[in-house]
């Protein structure tokens, strides 16, 4: 079943100016295991392929280590570049300071000398996320959409990642707690992706499926590589293509959907996936933003 998708959005006045703090978008993000000095150059071509992607909207702002947005001209281009070039790397570029607008790109990378790196419980990773505004589906086209997340992380190491619709936050006031729960409890084809939390946690698990589901080592490999994860998925929306010899994109359809529980579609083919990768799942410990553990815990198993 596939229909339009709802517009989530919410904001406030501030200053006799609307400012948008939540709207619906689309999230192309990847999760690696290598430490972010062996692919600091393969990070800094993946935001130039995806700054021409975007145009002729373009990111303005980055921000700074003391937390405040600054203009991205000459000045702070070069800063980014030092940045994404050093050993590790905390990277947050958006279009606009005052509103959420769906275009950003987010960056944790972390370096080889980190906890976690050199042990065997090993946990960090070095996670990537590129935003887009909902409104590329129609202008664009969700195969443009798809082409560009696959040339997004071809030279990336990536263990795993996703792309699909996605709410996208500027910042999480317990005023917006309410309208998530609606929206995440309601929509399942929503994520609501908490980069700097995954880039200490994930390793190499896995998020919940997506409308495309990037799949490389080690899962990949534990399930019979392409060919054996083919094999176990049954619905006929559902795609599973080899980008090399470990890894994969599974497309669960031609488009994302946000589905809808109140109308009883519950995105079988979703669900079919996120049974056959139920072992490898992440789960969160803890709140996440507003979220309680049990709420977070009852969300991230949305498709079980």
């Amino acid at each position: 079943m596939t229909g339009p998708i709802p517009r989530i959005r919410e904001g406030m006045d501030i200053e006799d100016q609307w400012v948008v703090l939540l709207r619906e978008g689309i999230s192309i993000a990847f999760y690696m295991r290598p430490p972010h000095e062996l692919m600091a150059s393969a990070v800094w071509r993946a935001l130039e392929r995806y700054r021409q992607a975007i145009s002729p909207r373009q990111l303005g702002w980055y921000v700074d280590y003391s937390g405040d947005w600054q203009p991205l001209d000459s000045e702070g281009e070069a800063v980014i570049r030092q940045r994404l070039l050093a050993p590790s790397a905390l990277v947050e570029l958006i279009e606009r300071p005052d509103s959420v607008t769906g275009i950003a790109f987010k960056y944790q990378g972390r370096s080889k000398a980190a906890a976690g790196f050199e042990i065997e419980d090993r946990e960090n990773s070095c996670a990537l996320e590129f935003h887009l505004p909902v409104e590329f589906l129609d202008e664009r086209g969700p195969e443009w959409i798809r082409s560009l997340a696959i040339d997004l992380g071809r030279e990336l190491p990536w263990n795993s990642g996703h792309t699909g619709l996605s709410l996208e936050l500027g910042s999480w006031p317990k005023t917006l707690t309410p309208r998530l729960h609606e929206a995440t409890r309601r929509y399942p084809g929503f994520d609501l992706n908490r980069l700097n939390t995954l880039a200490l946690y994930l390793g190499t698990k896995l998020r919940p499926p997506a409308w495309l589901t990037f799949l490389g080592p080690p899962v990949l490999n534990e399930l019979g590589g392409t060919e054996g994860l083919r094999s176990r998925l049954h619905s006929p929306s559902t795609q599973v293509e080899a980008l090399s010899p470990d890894r994969a994109v599974v497309s669960l359809g031609p488009v994302p959907e946000a589905g809808d529980l109140e109308a009883g579609d519950t995105l079988p083919a979703y669900r079919e996936l996120s049974r056959v990768l139920e072992p490898w799942l992440y789960a969160h410990k803890g709140a996440w933003g507003d979220f309680t553990e049990a709420e977070v815990r009852q969300w991230e198993r949305r498709f079980l």
